[in-house]
């Protein structure tokens, strides 16, 4: 089978998926990208320029596969010439309408973000099928959809959740942990604190240094390595912790390559997670295939990922409760240490997600 795969924002967690996709895949899979960058223009006029390379292209797929990033509604007009008879589908890494948009956006500030989230609304309303990469993405997005369209005076349109609803499904992120094995090594030093996230708000970095601050306060002897990409809007909180837990910081910068990266998370033992949004968390499953112990917060798709057996360690209520299991962990290494996750993690490798993915390709394509 011939796939065409749209990605207009071609960076990070996308590029990666995209690519590792097409080559674990047995079908054959053609990428259609823009570069990574300016992401609402992205959305905005993505469309108007992936739709023009595709007219002037040769291409004839047996299906059109999309991710959030693209305006899908407005492609598939302009194309339609080519592509009426074309099964699609549309893939959520993440939407505009569940996704918690800083204070501090220009857009929100002046009271125009909704629609971005009315993109993927139409987006979704105009693919074949909907596929989200984790079941809390797809109930959120149906939730928050009838909202946005409650906002509006009349016409509202509800009958449209139903249609999507009908036509979604959950299809989880595909990764390639397999490359996390050759770079095994073993922390003997103090309890190592693991950060691995992007530098931005939705990761509420603040509630991550302020519990720091207070275990550090309370006499626990910990290292923290923060890890992640960071950009010019970054959070003052790093800067401050920078400073107070200087003399813990082993490590406090982006990895310029994925064999430093694999070590520090290998040499890490515990992972805090305090995001106040996470659609699957690539991260957080990357730390468990390396035996990171995980602490979670009892919201977002976390509950799903994790069996409810570790739910009663590994879950935790409220802040308080995040920094009693952070010193229970601590003071109980030597044991904690001995402990493996990485089973929870492999069904996510694309050995195993990779035959699933083509399987549902196979039946997108079937169906009449």
């Amino acid at each position: 089978m011939n796939i065409l795969l749209i990605e207009p924002y071609f960076t990070g967690s996308h590029k990666s998926w995209a690519k590792e996709l097409k080559n674990h895949s047995n079908h054959k899979i053609d990428l259609l990208t823009m570069k990574g960058q300016f992401w609402k223009w992205r959305m905005h006029g993505g469309a108007v320029t992936l739709a023009n390379h595709f007219l002037q292209s040769d291409s004839k797929p047996d299906l059109i596969l999309a991710t959030d990033m693209l305006d899908f509604s407005t492609f598939l007009s302009l194309t339609r010439q080519k592509t009426a008879h074309i099964p699609t589908a549309l893939y959520f890494h993440e939407n505009q309408l569940s996704y918690p948009w800083s204070p501090t956006d220009r857009d929100v500030k002046e009271n125009r973000n909704k629609h971005y989230g009315f993109i993927n609304f139409t987006s979704a309303l105009s693919s074949d099928n909907v596929l989200f990469n984790s079941h809390y993405q797809l109930e959120s997005f149906l939730k928050e959809s009838t909202l946005l369209l409650k906002h509006f005076p009349d016409y509202n349109e509800l009958d449209s959740i139903r249609k999507i609803q009908d036509k979604s499904q959950t299809l989880h992120i595909g990764m390639d942990l397999k490359q996390f094995d050759s770079y095994q090594t073993v922390n003997n030093g103090p309890p190592l604190i693991l950060w691995n996230h992007r530098w931005e708000y939705d990761k509420n970095p603040e509630l991550f240094f302020k519990t720091l601050f207070q275990l550090k306060k309370d006499g626990f002897d910990f290292n923290l390595a923060v890890l992640g990409e960071n950009f010019k809007a970054t959070p003052s909180i790093f800067d401050e912790a920078q400073k107070r837990l200087n003399e813990n910081i082993v490590h406090f910068g982006y990895c310029e390559s994925f064999s430093e990266y694999a070590e520090w998370v290998w040499k890490a033992d515990i992972l805090p997670v305090t995001n106040i949004q996470d659609f699957f968390g690539i991260s957080i499953m990357e730390a468990m295939y390396c035996n990171v112990y995980p602490l979670l917060p009892h919201r977002l798709t976390y509950p799903e990922l994790l069996p409810k057996s570790f739910h009663k360690n590994h879950i935790y209520k409220d802040n308080l409760d995040l920094l009693e299991k952070l010193k229970e962990y601590i003071s109980n290494i030597n044991e904690n240490r001995g402990m493996e996750f990485r089973r929870i993690a492999q069904p996510f490798d694309w050995d195993t997600m990779a035959p699933a993915y083509d399987n549902l390709f196979n039946k997108l394509t079937s169906n009449p």
